[in-house]
This record gives structure tokens, C-alpha cells and sequence, in this order.
């Protein structure tokens, strides 16, 4: 009895094991429904060409959402760093400078984000709806709505060392982005940023008796972040070699579907960066598999919310969270605290 506890506790302890079996499974019912598409390479090349940017953008939401906040504005960066990126580079030909001044513009979103809501404690998800929308304008004005090409980038050393393929087979992005989740898994587990993430996210007050600074916090974390999203958006620019002004709108539900389903607490104080690798490529394959599977595409979203609620049901079974501690920590999570703040703003007015 005690050999069978300890196994269960044993397993309980591996990070991102619910999610993890739900990709397997996944995987396994694709190969038995389209043997002649998934048990070749050339699917899952695919998609270690085509998920990193999204988990890029879902590795650096973890941590917002891990400390109890919501950031809305990434998709709007990968627009905004991408028009940095291929202005300094159509302008000066100097890819470096306009890689580094890409991740500066998305780094530069994130600290005004960071400071309206740590300083002035502006709702994260009112402030960062409003910056997306703010964002996203100013880069349509910007380049007057124009999209670029970029194609004489492929000619220097900067795209085939983020985006090139590796022995002629494997996306450089996959690994970059398993890099990029290998850091900030030990950033959130390993490191005094990460636990200070983690107490703000469980009770910020308590996190202030602790001797952790939460306003710096916050403005660090949600600089982190746009800094994240600046990368992704650059990993994309260059993989399409070509900027448009709509590039990044269609990020914003997958990558916070990939994030929660892969274990990241709603209600802060519980992040899973293994969750959310393994999320992402999840969400990144079910419309190939479903397509592929010869179910019909009318049938993708239908199947994602299948595959989502079962991920999600396994993470409440499986995790550690009990019910009464996880609706406490919920009432006091910024979905809530954002809207009811409002509300409560309007019927004083």
C-alpha cells in the first residue's frame, strides 16, 4: 500500500504530466486516424516550424498569469517589433541593430504596461486590452498599412540562425523556443524572480511581509514579457520574411488556450512551463490533425474544446489545488478584480 502511495505521489510530482498525456494520446489517436500523414516527418516538421512563435508568446504569459496578472497586449507586439524590425532593416541593412531594437520596442511596451499597473494600479486586463488596441494603431499609422517583404534578409547570417533548417531537416526556431522554456523553467523554479512571481501570485500581500518588492516585480515581470513577445514577433517576421500590419491578431486565444490548458493557474500562485510547451504544440496541431484525420475542418473547433476541457479536467483531478482554496484564490484573481473594479467605478459615477 505504501509502494503504491509513494508511486502516486511520485507521479503527482512530475511537472505538466496531465497535459503531457493528453499530447500523447492525442498523437497516437492522429497516427491510427492518419497513419500516412503522422507516422512520417514532414507533420512534425511542420509544426516545429510553424507552433514557436505561439509558444514563445505562451512561455512568457505563464509568468504574467503565474503572478496573478493578465497581459492582452503580445499580440499587438508581434505586430509593433515586427514593423521595427523590417524598418531598421529596409532602411539601414543592418539586421543586428534591428533584431536588438525589436526586442527594445516589445521590451519598451511591457515597462509602460508594468508601470501603469504596479505604479498607478491600473487593472492589468484593462490596461493591456487598451495597450493592444493603442499598440496596434499606432503601428497601422506607422507604415501607413502597408506590409513589407524582407526576402534580402535571407541573405544574411541572422536567418538561418534563428529560422533556418538544421542538417537540412529541423527548424532552428524549435529549438531556440525549447531554450527559451528551459530558461524560464528554472527562472519560475530555480531562481529568487521566480519565487517572488510565485508568492505575488498566491497573496501579494503576504508576499510584501516576505520582503518581496511588488511593484519592481511587476514592472521587471511585464517588461520580461514584451521582451518575449518582441522575440516571437521577429522569429515570425523572419520565417515568413515579410511584415504585415494584421501579423499576431490571431495569437491572442490560442496562446492563453495553451496556457491554462497546460496547467497555469487562473488564479495565480501555480504556473507550468512545461504545461505550456506541451499546450502549445497541442493547440499548434489539432486543426493539421483533425484536417489530416479526413474529420473535416467544420469539425476543429468542436474537437479543440474536447481536447481542452479533457486537459483542463485532468489538471483539477491530477493537481494539487483543492476546490474551496482555488474559488478563494479566484474571487481575488485580476479577471475578476479587473471587471468588478469597473463596475463598481460606474455605479459611483
Amino acid at each position: 500500500m505504501k509502494t503504491v502511495r509513494a508511486i502516486k505521489t511520485g507521479v503527482g510530482r512530475i511537472e505538466g504530466l496531465p497535459i503531457m498525456m493528453v499530447y500523447f494520446v492525442l498523437m497516437g489517436l492522429f497516427i491510427m486516424a492518419a497513419p500516412r500523414v503522422f507516422t512520417g516527418y514532414r507533420i512534425y516538421m511542420s509544426f516545429l516550424q510553424t507552433v514557436p512563435p505561439q509558444l514563445v508568446l505562451a512561455l512568457g504569459l505563464t509568468l504574467v498569469i503565474t503572478a496573478g496578472e493578465i497581459d492582452l497586449s503580445f499580440s499587438a507586439v508581434i505586430a509593433f517589433s515586427g514593423f521595427v524590425f523590417s524598418y531598421i532593416f529596409l532602411t539601414f541593412g543592418t539586421p543586428w541593430i534591428a533584431f536588438f531594437l525589436a526586442l527594445a520596442s516589445g521590451a519598451l511596451v511591457g515597462f509602460i504596461n508594468g508601470l501603469l499597473i504596479a505604479k498607478i494600479g491600473v487593472p492589468s486586463i484593462m490596461c493591456t486590452l487598451a495597450s493592444q488596441f493603442f499598440w496596434n494603431g499606432l503601428t497601422i499609422l506607422l507604415c501607413g498599412g502597408l506590409s513589407w517583404n524582407i526576402k534580402a534578409i535571407k541573405s544574411h547570417f541572422i536567418h538561418p540562425l534563428f529560422v533556418g533548417r538544421i542538417g537540412g531537416l529541423v527548424p532552428a526556431q524549435s529549438l531556440w523556443s525549447l531554450g527559451l522554456a528551459v530558461l524560464l523553467w528554472f527562472i519560475l523554479n530555480r531562481h529568487k524572480f521566480g519565487e517572488s512571481i510565485l508568492f505575488i501570485g498566491d497573496n501579494p500581500d503576504v508576499a510584501r511581509v516576505m520582503g518581496v518588492n511588488v511593484e519592481t516585480t511587476k514592472i521587471k515581470l511585464f517588461t520580461l514579457n514584451g521582451l518575449i513577445a518582441g522575440f516571437a514577433a521577429v522569429l515570425l517576421t523572419l520565417e515568413m520574411i515579410n511584415f504585415w500590419t494584421t501579423q499576431g491578431a490571431g495569437f491572442l486565444l490560442p496562446v492563453m488556450a495553451a496556457v491554462f490548458i497546460g496547467g497555469t493557474s487562473i488564479a495565480g500562485g501555480q504556473g507550468s512551463i512545461v504545461g505550456s510547451f506541451f499546450g502549445a504544440y497541442i493547440i499548434g496541431s489539432l486543426e493539421a490533425g483533425v484536417v489530416a484525420s479526413g474529420i473535416g475542418g467544420y469539425w476543429t473547433r468542436l474537437v479543440s474544446g474536447l481536447v481542452m476541457g479533457a486537459s483542463v479536467t485532468l489538471n483539477v483531478v491530477l493537481g494539487k489545488t483543492k476546490e474551496k482554496r482555488f474559488i478563494e484564490k479566484l474571487r481575488s484573481s485580476v479577471f475578476v478584480k479587473g471587471f468588478f473594479k469597473q463596475e463598481k467605478q460606474y455605479v459611483h459615477n
